[in-house]
């Protein structure tokens, strides 16, 4: 099993940053890509970001590329997000999820293990 425990949500203006934690334990942190996902109101779960087990590789969804990134420091079991100029539109519960597979995964359905969420709010 894999716990994850997400931080770093809250309330910031259209145009500012954010950057969200997720602090994972029980299984070897460094065997598992992490990936960040989101739930606006009403609607589907959303991918955002994922990132390979050493790191060298990021993927982005379409609404987010060029304004967020993701990292992750393997001896901290951590892996961030970094959210550069917030929209209205970001505004979502943020959730960090980890899976034991290789390649890029989009559906919510190939991710093994997902945390509680954050509540990101960007307000106009």
């Amino acid at each position: 099993q894999v716990q994850l425990v997400e931080s770093g949500g809250g309330l910031v203006q259209a145009g500012g940053s954010l950057r969200l934690s997720c602090v994972a334990t029980g299984r070897t942190f460094s065997n598992y890509r992490m990936g960040w996902f989101r739930q606006a109101p009403g609607k589907e779960r959303e991918f955002v970001a994922q990132i390979r087990r050493s790191g060298s590789f990021t993927y982005f969804g379409d609404s987010v590329k060029g304004r967020f990134t993701i990292s992750r420091d393997n001896a901290k079991n951590t892996v961030y997000l970094q959210m550069n100029s917030l929209k209205p539109e970001d505004t979502a519960i943020y959730y960090c999820a980890a899976a034991d597979r290789s390649g890029i995964i989009t559906a919510t359905g190939s991710w093994d293990y997902w945390g509680q969420g954050t509540q990101v709010t960007v307000s106009s």
